[in-house]
Parts: C-alpha cells; sequence; structure tokens
C-alpha cells in the first residue's frame, strides 16, 4: 500500500486505539481531511466550532484513553490550543493536528489570510510548545513519519497533548509506510535500583508510622495507577479519600474508602481523621488553589509522601524515572501477611463515620424544585454503567455528594477550570462511550459558552441526559466575588432542542420548576431513546450548597491577599 503524509498520520491514529477524530474544516486542512477520510478505520466526528472540537476530543481521550483533532491555521488552531491547554492541565493525550500555509510561502515574503498579517508564520509552532509536550511542523513529506511518530509517542508516554502542523501542499505527498506501532506504544520501564530505593523508602517510612491515610489524586488516572492503588489500600488496610477532582478514581464500595477530602468541603469525619493521622500518603495529587480550598486544606510537609506519575519524594528524598504503580504494587508486596496499618480505620468507625442518615424528603409534587431535589434524582438514576460529567461550580459539590456503585465514573476539569468545557467533552466522551449512562450537570452560564455541541448530540444520536441548572447567573462567580457581571441573559434552555432538532433530530427539551415536574421529566430521559434530553431545571440564584459557599469564601480570602511588602 502507498502512504500520503495524510494517510500515514490516518494509520497512526487507528494503530494506537482511535476509532474516531474531531475536525473543524478550514481551507489549509481540506485536503488532509480528504487523506484521513481514506481511513474507514478511524471516523471523522464534526464539530461546531474549534474550540469545542479541542474539547471534544479531550472529553474523547477520557474515554478512550487518547485522542486527536483536526483544525485549520491560526484562526482554528489558536481558538482549539485554549482546549489543549486544558487538555495538558488534565493529564490527556490529546493530538492537535493543524493544516498550515504551503510550503513555499514559508520565507517568501508573502502576507497570507488566516494569519496575524506578518511574514513570520511561526508563531503558530512557538505558542504550541508551551502547551504541549512535544509540537512540530511539516513542511516535507521526507521526514514527515519521524516528526508524526515522536509527537504521538511523546504524547502517549507522558499522557499530555501533541502538536502537528502540516502544510497544506504535503498533506497528499507520497512518504514512506508506518512501521510497527510497539514502537509508539511502548514506554520505558522504570529504573529497577531506583524503583527498590523508592520502595524500600516508602515502605520504611510507613513502618515509622502507625496512623497513615492515603489520598488519592486525579493524576492517578494518568499514571495507571488505579488498580495499584487498590492493592496498596487492601495491604495496608488504612483510611483511603479521594480529592475532589479524583472522585471515582478509587472504588467508593471499598471497605477502607471514607469520601472526598476537601477542606470544608469534605464529605462528613474525613477532616477529623486526616487531622488525627500522622501521615499522608498523596497518591498522584495535584495542590492548587482550588483543590485545597484557599491553601486552607494542603498536606504537606515531612509527614506527607508525594508519590507521582514518575517520581516520589519522602522526606528529603526524591526518586525519579520510575512508575507509580510499580511503586504501589512494591510497597503492597512488602507489607503483603503483616499486621495492618488499620488505625484510622479503627478511629473513623469510633467516631461515626460511614453512617449515613438518610433525610427523607418532605416535599410534595408541586412543591418548588430544589437543588435538593436535583441531587437527589440525579443519585436515583445513578448506575454502574454511568458517566457523570460535573461543570465548574457548584455541579462539582452536587455531584461530589454522589454515591457511586462500582464502575460509575465522575469527570471534572477542576485544573483548568474552563467554564462551558463539559458540554463539548461530555459530546466527545459520548462518542466513544455511547454504551454508557452519560449524565452531564452544567450551569445555565456555563451552557451559553459550548452550547452548539448538543446539536452535535443531536446529529449523532446520543443519548445524553443534561440537567441544566437555571439560576440567573455564574453562581460559582457569586460566591467568590458578586458583581452585575455574574448576571446573564436568560435563554429558553428547553427550547432551544427544537432548534438543535431541526427537521431530523430526535432530542427532547424539558421545563422543570416544580419536584413533580423534575420527576416526570427524568421518567421521560432515561426512556427516551435517540439524542439527548435537556432538562431545565430552574431554581432560585441562592440556591446552592453549602459547601460552596465555604469554598467560595476561602478561595475569595486566597485570591484577595495583598501584596507581600
Amino acid at each position: 500500500m502507498a502512504y500520503t503524509v495524510g494517510t500515514y498520520l490516518a494509520e497512526r491514529f487507528a494503530q494506537i486505539g482511535l476509532k474516531h477524530h474531531f475536525a473543524v474544516a478550514g481551507d489549509y486542512n481540506l485536503v488532509l481531511l480528504d487523506q484521513l477520510l481514506e481511513n474507514k478505520n478511524c471516523e471523522q466526528v464534526y464539530c461546531s466550532n474549534e474550540l469545542n472540537c479541542g474539547f471534544s476530543a479531550e472529553g474523547y481521550a477520557r474515554a478512550n484513553g487518547a485522542a486527536a483533532c483536526v483544525v485549520t491555521f491560526s484562526v482554528g488552531a489558536l481558538s482549539a490550543l485554549n482546549a489543549i491547554g486544558g487538555a495538558y492541565a488534565e493529564n490527556l493525550p490529546v493530538i492537535l493536528v493543524s493544516g498550515a500555509p504551503n510550503s513555499n510561502d514559508h520565507a517568501s515574503g508573502h502576507i497570507l489570510h488566516h494569519t496575524i498579517g506578518t511574514t513570520d508564520y511561526g508563531y503558530q509552532l512557538r505558542i504550541a510548545k508551551e502547551l504541549t509536550c512535544a509540537a512540530v511542523s511539516i513542511i516535507s513529506a521526507e521526514d514527515a513519519p519521524e516528526k508524526i511518530d515522536h509527537a504521538i509517542r511523546t504524547a502517549l508516554r507522558e499522557k499530555k497533548p501533541a502538536y502537528i502542523e502540516i502544510a497544506c501542499n504535503v498533506s497528499a505527498q507520497p512518504c514512506r509506510a508506518p512501521g510497527p506501532i510497539s514502537a509508539l506504544l511502548n514506554e520505558p520501564a522504570s529504573d529497577a535500583a531506583t524503583l527498590k530505593a523508592a520502595v524500600e523508602a516508602v515502605s520504611k517510612f510507613i513502618e515509622g508510622k502507625e496512623k497513615p491515610v492515603i489520598l488519592i489524586g486525579s493524576k492517578l488516572r494518568a499514571a495507571g495507577a488505579e488498580e495499584a492503588a487498590i492493592r496498596l489500600a487492601d495491604a495496608l488496610g488504612c483510611c483511603v479519600a479521594t480529592m475532589g477532582a479524583a472522585k471515582s478514581f478509587f472504588p467508593e464500595d471499598h471497605a477502607n474508602y471514607i469520601g472526598t477530602f476537601w477542606g470544608s468541603a469534605s464529605s462528613p469525619k474525613v477532616v477529623d481523621i486526616f487531622n488525627w493521622a500522622d501521615s499522608v500518603l498523596a497518591l498522584g495529587c495535584i495542590f492548587n488553589d482550588y483543590s485545597t480550598e484557599g491553601w486552607t486544606a494542603w498536606p504537606r510537609g515531612a509527614n506527607v509522601v508525594i508519590a507521582d506519575k514518575e517520581i516520589t519524594k519522602v522526606g528529603e528524598q526524591s526518586f525519579d524515572s520510575i512508575h507509580l504503580r510499580d511503586v504501589l504494587d512494591g510497597v503492597a508486596k512488602h507489607f503483603a501477611g503483616k499486621a495492618k496499618k488499620d488505625a484510622t480505620m479503627v478511629e473513623y468507625k469510633r467516631i461515626g463515620g460511614g453512617v449515613t442518615e438518610t433525610v427523607p424528603e418532605n416535599a410534595k409534587k408541586d412543591d418548588k424544585l430544589t437543588r435538593e431535589h436535583i441531587q437527589r434524582s440525579l443519585q436515583s438514576i445513578v448506575t454502574p454503567e454511568t458517566t457523570i460529567f460535573g461543570e465548574t461550580g457548584d455541579s462539582w459539590f452536587n455531584v461530589s455528594r454522589t454515591k457511586l456503585p462500582r464502575g460509575a465514573r465522575v469527570e471534572y476539569e477542576m485544573q483548568w477550570g474552563h467554564i462551558g468545557w463539559s458540554v463539548p467533552s461530555m459530546f466527545g466522551y459520548a462518542v466513544a462511550a455511547p454504551e454508557r449512562r452519560n449524565i452531564l450537570m452544567v450551569g445555565d452560564g456555563s451552557f451559553q459558552l459550548t452550547a452548539q455541541e448538543v446539536g452535535q448530540m443531536v446529529r449523532r444520536n446520543l443519548p445524553v441526559i443534561i440537567f441544566l441548572i437555571n439560576n440567573a447567573g455564574y453562581t460559582i462567580e457569586v460566591e467568590i466575588h458578586d458583581g452585575p457581571y455574574n448576571n446573564i441573559k436568560n435563554w429558553n434552555y428547553a427550547g432551544i432542542i427544537d432548534t438543535f432538532n431541526a427537521e431530523d433530530g430526535k432530542g427532547k427539551g424539558l421545563r422543570a420548576t416544580t419536584i413533580g415536574e423534575l420527576d416526570d421529566a427524568v421518567k421521560t430521559a432515561l426512556a427516551h431513546k435517540g439524542g439527548p434530553v435537556l432538562i431545565e431545571c430552574v431554581i432560585p440564584r441562592d440556591d446552592c450548597t453549602s459547601e460552596l459557599i465555604s469554598w467560595g469564601r476561602h478561595v475569595a480570602t486566597a485570591n484577595g491577599r495583598p501584596p507581600a511588602k
């Protein structure tokens, strides 16, 4: 088989497990899109704009392990790079491919359309280098294979996005055939000597403590260490908590799971246990102002082991070039058959942790809808095959309160924190995993940024259930710092689905202002076949979780610190 640069790229996409790639057409990438269409093993999926295209690929990577999106030069890629920044922050290998000017125009002195009006076309590559782990420009077919392979290999190994820029007149040029995909997929093994030393250091640290706890962070998935964390918890028998952004990264039905550690937004009794513990094993954690509630809940110091994707820190020692899963398995093996380090579990049960008091809802069908009832409705439809996307804002805390059966997943974007992220990301996730019960909880303000991708859900008949919280503004910003800029123009959110449906769509838009209306809407959503169901949930502006209020106050305090003198 003869290969071109474009078909080479398509073959690599298919070989790394991509069944889809996302695209927005533009004149610099049209020939490339034609070439990609030649490969029937990787379907082309279209998005409404380039920002959404990037976020759709980001969501696909959450479900599939990797993703790709294809856009045009400058006007397209600069928009998509916002989402690529999110993929970098969230440790997701997304390959951004951009069509680029004709190779003959480089250094020609020509000023081209879709550029900033200079004769230097390298600015996009320079920007991309700041937001990716590898960025390459292809202006000849001769070196295309090695550049493509370098970008993809680096993205897969580092779990970060990569950037490939291809001149528009090079996409269809012939090039060498791809070699075995194993060269891209095989990752270097942990350095044996360093791994042995790290396992010994962590094991010795734990042996010297009486009351350890394990804290699970959102980088655990990128490290491929979720199963290893379970084995460590089984071996130690101590309490295990997840950070806010890591919900579902450790099974909630595990005997040692106690909930979320998030300052005043923590699950009941979790902060009490962390205050009582004498040590913390922080696995794949990201400590930022959001996750530490304005730096008020930040485990650090000599009694904290920081075990990251490829670096483990114990006291004054740092061990590099080792995989987190190998470290955890080594420590678990060390403690296998030994007395459990379960003092924190004993204390947790002693203080009443894990005892759930279900408060009955004393409400009638015609009572006004509340945030609490929305959360109860969400809880009632969660199954082991469910994935919930929680948009930035009070959705974080509503989803955090939800109890998950094993197999259910939660997705946040808490490091990048781009409001509106969840709509296109949910679209991409659902493209990869349409068989799951995919649920999106999003606020009205966030929805207005990226609503177009609901139209793509309609286009592909994706069965997504959307709880859209209409509370007349940016509630998360209200709790951090209120002002008139937090007010938004109201939309007929339920009615917008008819616009997306046009003549051939099967999506449904429903509106709930009472408890009974929401109950009926949820029943309709579960029974609906073909396309998304958007439930517009109308609640008062001040009806939010107590966690958001407390969290917002602490973040506002951190933001408002005066300049250091």
